[in-house]
């Protein structure tokens, strides 16, 4: 089955909108304009072929993004924000037949040499159609590539299958329990994972979206919320962060339509989830952990586990088998370390024209996720650290998150991140760069948080170096960007 058409399934002929706010579309249009140009495509450039797209979150992302899947094409979505060289390595890597851009995008990558589809031609290659689910269409073909920017080198592309798309979304849809009736408030950006994942459920069951690509202006996405009646918020560690202790009013404004929020895209600290419930009593937390290589969702964590198992990530969603094994591949016992490892319909293809990455990465059906982590008696995961995150200092080694997780429970600090530096006398030594709350600015210094640290973390764990800035620098996805030292 197309992935396309597993959305659309229930959903093609509602005159309600799918997506709302400053850009209106219903189901019924959403699913007339992107099959209509998904004709266009499969006469224009045949099956198979790779179509870039380049824009931000809004119709024309949504319309173009279903057409180039559903006319068996593989649609590769990239950051607006992606740098030259980035972009032609891509484009030279994957020689693609066809590009969906905006305008401003197209000048300031001077894309010349390849076909280019604006957003103002869409409406020159449309025509209304009903066109017939094909019931023939091979699931196990490439629907998407997905490029991550990975911790060094070349930006990896992840090869998502239709039915891995299909997977995942009945996983997410069963777990948390959407309805019709919901309405989403979308800050992460389409070309990311997470963000995709939330327009693929509630195109599914019949909800709606609401685009918002102005996070940084926190006023925007209040008035969105209590506006459009939103019942959903998901968002990156970093957003949860900046909105608790960036934000004057969040916390104090009432928000009468959220019904949950979700979070994923990297480990948040309990102290600001602990801060989220009590400030919100009435809005189910969910504690999510996933992938681009697993197409978005591995775990989560039943928010009425929270309290008993704090700390966790939980188990594998439905369909997802989720454990943690030593380097022998067995299975740890329960207080070991080891790396997490997942198998299941959602688990990708491979890395794009990477034979070796994608050996290193799926081995025996698993992938291997380059997270370490621990389980508890009942089976019950807790990250640790990435295995490139581990910083060795004077021979031990040594989880950055552990250090954060203690500066972070400081009520100052919006965000921390340790790193190594180099050291002549223990090899590495720990900076944390602090981000602070403008509005308290000089009640927190070196010393101060130094006293804190030792209380909580053994001697060589403290930092000895420190950087304070009131700023998050955070990428188009909501992620931290580390400064490289």
């Amino acid at each position: 089955m197309n992935a396309v058409d597993y959305f659309f399934e229930n959903t093609w002929n509602l005159e309600k909108e799918f997506l709302c706010g400053k850009e209106e579309i219903s189901f019924h249009e959403l699913y007339q304009y992107s099959f209509s140009l998904s004709e266009y495509l499969r006469k224009s450039i045949g099956e198979g072929k790779n179509v870039l797209l380049i824009s931000a979150n809004s119709k024309f992302f949504i319309i173009v993004y279903l057409a180039i899947i559903k006319s068996g094409n593989i649609c590769i979505p990239l950051d607006t924000l992606i740098e030259k060289d980035s972009f032609h390595y891509i484009k030279n890597l994957t020689e693609p037949s066809l590009i969906f851009l905006t305008k401003d995008i197209k000048n300031k990558l001077q894309v010349e040499d390849i076909k280019i589809i604006l957003p103002d031609n869409l409406s020159q290659l449309q025509k209304s159609i009903r066109q017939k689910p094909d019931s023939t269409f091979d699931s196990e073909r490439c629907a998407e590539i997905i490029f991550t920017s990975g911790s060094t080198g070349e930006p990896k592309g992840v090869m998502i299958s239709h039915k891995n798309l299909i997977a995942n979304t009945k996983s997410i849809l069963e777990y948390l329990k959407l309805s019709q009736n919901d309405r989403m408030l979308v800050v992460l950006p389409f070309h990311y994972c997470y963000g995709l994942s939330l327009l693929h459920t509630h195109l599914r069951i019949g909800g709606s979206i609401v685009i918002n690509n102005s996070f940084m202006f926190l006023g925007t996405i209040i008035n969105n919320m209590i506006e459009y009646k939103c019942t959903g918020f998901a968002g990156v560690p970093s957003h949860f962060q900046i909105l608790l202790r960036k934000s004057d009013t969040f916390k104090k404004t009432r928000f009468p339509d959220l019904r949950y929020v979700t979070q994923a895209g990297g480990k948040l600290a309990t102290v600001f989830i602990d801060e989220f419930r009590e400030s919100f009593p009435d809005v189910t937390f969910y504690i999510m952990y996933g992938q681009t290589e697993a197409t978005a969702r591995l775990s989560y964590l039943p928010p009425d586990m929270y309290e008993k198992k704090k700390g966790s990530i939980g188990k594998g969603i439905p369909g997802v088998k989720l454990k943690v094994v030593n380097d022998d591949g067995e299975n740890i016992k329960p207080g070991e370390t080891g790396e997490v490892v997942a198998r299941g319909d959602n688990i990708m293809m491979g890395y794009y024209a990477d034979n070796e990455g994608t050996k290193n990465t799926i081995k025996n059906g698993w992938l291997y996720t380059g997270d370490l982590g621990t389980v508890d008696s009942d089976g019950f995961i807790y990250l640790t650290a990435r295995k490139k995150e581990i910083i060795k200092v004077g021979g031990r080694r040594i989880s950055p998150k552990e250090i954060e997780a203690v500066i972070l429970e400081l009520p100052e600090v919006v965000d921390c991140s340790i790193e190594g530096v180099n050291d002549e006398v223990l090899g590495e030594a720990l900076k944390a760069t602090i981000v602070i709350n403008r509005r308290n600015p000089d009640s927190i210094n070196n010393e101060s948080i130094r006293k804190y640290c030792s209380k909580h973390l053994a001697l060589y764990k403290i930092p000895q170096m420190f950087e304070f800035t009131e700023n998050i620098t955070i990428s188009a996805t909501g992620k931290r960007i580390k400064k490289n030292l």
